[in-house]
């Protein structure tokens, strides 16, 4: 549901420091980069570094140059340790022992762990509910979208670039305009349907206004974190209203409840700010890992919700 906007509001603070932080700017650092560049990455150097680099390295597509600033960057940290001081960040992020090629193991591990969670929730919808459900398709589609956003979260967490930083930030806005319409077609849409198209059409234009002034004109990470936490805010009271005024009618609303509640109390991870624990886990990984459970949850919500609507419109048909 509202998730994605919660783990926006850390990417984007990382982001707005990304063009320099304490790591970076130290002399100790730059020079340090400086001369593993020259020794390293030109010439026959570059050739003797590119034939023993590992395969999954090339494919992941780090260069000689990430190579130096990573080596670099453990150079710096060593240096702050050795002097009692604290670790610093480095463009915008703490520095994270790197596996294989994940640049932050923990974080893509947790976020292809809610994806797997949101596939077998999905699987397990379809299985359970019947396609003639009111909810099915707009349930299925919002699974889907979600899956897609958990891909490029893993992706962004696996290799940052700017590519990856991009469609992790679009993809969960995406999913927070989704669960958007999805409440919007719970609450209102199944009686006026017409409603619900008119709001999908706003919601797409929304999406595409906010996507491409992002892409083509100022990718600005004020507006865009300001951005997501208003559709955020509205996904969240939206849904909660809803929630509330028909928790007693409807037994399972209290599921939905729950995860708004969770989803919000968790973000508070989100202001937690430390260096990774083992140079692997910190507040985001932490955060990550806390959301498979609350997805599993949501999924069971609208699995429920679907039924009841399904013996619902079964019985008006057999009335009427």
């Amino acid at each position: 549901m509202a998730g994605g906007a919660a783990r926006l509001v850390l990417l984007a603070a990382a982001a707005a420091l990304a063009s320099g932080s304490q790591g970076d700017r130290e002399p100790v650092y730059r020079d340090c980069v400086l001369r593993c560049e020259e020794r390293n990455c030109s010439g026959g150097a570059l050739r003797h570094f590119r034939s023993r680099q590992p395969i999954y390295m090339i494919l992941a597509g780090w260069t000689c140059h990430d190579d130096c600033k990573y080596e670099c960057m453990w150079v710096t940290v060593d240096m702050y340790l050795q002097y009692g001081h604290r670790v610093p960040q480095f463009h915008g992020k703490w520095p994270f022992s790197r596996f294989l090629f994940f640049q932050e193991p923990a974080s893509a591990l947790a976020s292809f762990f809610n994806g797997l969670a949101s596939l077998m929730m999905l699987c397990r919808y379809r299985t359970s509910v019947p396609a003639s459900s009111p909810m099915y398709h707009t349930c299925v589609a919002f699974a889907w979208v979600s899956l897609n956003a958990w891909f490029w979260s893993t992706v962004f967490h696996t290799r940052d670039t700017d590519l990856t930083e991009k469609m992790d930030y679009f993809c969960a806005s995406t999913v927070i305009l989704h669960s958007v319409y999805l409440c919007c077609v719970r609450t209102v849409g199944l009686q006026y349907p017409a409603v619900a198209r008119a709001f999908r059409a706003f919601l797409l234009l929304l999406l595409t206004t906010h996507v491409s002034y992002l892409s083509l004109v100022h990718f600005d990470y004020g507006y865009n974190l300001a951005a997501n936490v208003a559709f955020g805010l509205v996904n969240v009271v939206w849904w909660l209203t809803w929630c509330l005024r028909n928790h007693r009618r409807l037994p399972h609303v209290r599921k939905c409840v729950v995860v708004v509640l969770l989803l919000q109390g968790l973000s508070l991870l989100e202001l937690l700010d430390f260096p990774p624990f083992f140079w692997v886990l910190d507040a985001h990984a932490i955060w990550h890992i806390s959301t498979i459970p609350v997805h599993i949850l949501f999924f069971s919500f609208l699995e429920d919700d679907s039924l009841y609507l399904l013996k619902e419109s079964e019985a008006k048909f057999k009335l009427a």
